[in-house]
């Protein structure tokens, strides 16, 4: 205990010294005292070129990664039918390394301000061109290229025919898609339902406005699901066929109005069937090895 004591007391002691000494500015202890000071600082110095360092390689790692985004806002801006040039990535550089120092914190403050800027510019870009695919998506959706009748063949195409009752020639101004009285009538596309009532000529008829003056229309049906003002979905069951109106048995007779003119509804139930081709891609036997 003794010598503990003794021990506790002289560190005690050389430490009052040490420190009175520089206080006092006795010969001997400044240049210590500013050789400890100075072993301080370097310590620090190397701490804090450490950091800076790692976070310089950080920063060159997030330069890289932004030159990857603007490459493919580039891409998906013209998938968006928007302009490129507004999403255009920096201009290139490189060449050989001759020399090289290390960042200061002002550098690197800096180039991260500016790394923040352009994030938040790309942001909003790329905002809005969500907001315009999500529009083509929607647009997609409203225009009717589900085919209404699952599984059954065309039977009246649209174009002149021999009117059934008559025995004339007239203009048959959709498509005709024979089925039993029973049979689920699918909406073509999303949109609203504008009329449903019972025509002498259409039977029980329903027509959904899919806007940009786009409304198809469903006649003869048996049974209907839906009443006016109601919002269909693609492919939602709205009916069943029938043979109500002026029909000769039971079909579903469908029609593609554009601005109140009769269309073809095949062109767009064509469409509607290469897009799901393009979509299911190649077949294995139409594959290349």
């Amino acid at each position: 205990m003794a010598s503990v004591l003794l021990m506790l007391s002289s560190i005690a002691t050389y430490h009052w010294v040490f420190l009175e000494g520089v206080r006092q500015g006795w010969p001997g202890f400044a240049p210590v005292a500013r050789l400890v000071h100075q072993d301080q600082i370097n310590t620090q110095d190397a701490y804090m070129r450490a950091n800076l360092d790692a976070m310089a390689r950080k920063l060159g790692e997030m330069q890289a990664r932004m030159m990857q985004i603007d490459s493919l806002g580039e891409r998906v801006a013209g998938l968006a039918g928007l302009s490129a040039t507004e999403f255009k990535a920096p201009p290139g550089s490189g060449g050989t390394l001759v020399a090289s120092r290390d960042l200061s914190m002002d550098e690197l403050s800096s180039a991260l301000d500016r790394i923040d800027q352009t994030t938040g510019s790309r942001v909003d870009w790329l905002t809005v061109v969500e907001s315009r695919l999500f529009d083509q998506k929607i647009q997609r959706t409203m225009v009717p290229t589900e085919q209404p009748v699952s599984g059954v063949s065309i039977g009246s195409r649209f174009g002149f025919r021999i009117d059934p009752f008559t025995g004339r020639s007239a203009l048959h101004t959709g498509l005709d898609f024979p089925a039993d009285t029973g049979t689920p009538i699918l909406a073509a596309a999303g949109g609203v339902v504008v009329v449903q009532d019972y025509h002498p000529a259409y039977g029980n008829m329903v027509e959904i406005d899919h806007g940009n003056d786009l409304i198809t229309r469903y006649a003869h049906s048996s049974k209907v699901f839906v009443k006016k003002g109601d919002i269909v979905k693609r492919g939602q069951k709205i009916a069943e066929v029938g043979t109500t109106g002026r029909s000769t048995g039971p079909h579903l007779h469908f029609e593609v109005l554009v601005s109140g003119v009769p269309q073809d509804p095949q062109r767009f139930l064509a469409a509607g069937e290469n897009v799901a081709a393009l979509q299911k891609g190649p077949g294995p036997a139409s594959r290349k090895p």
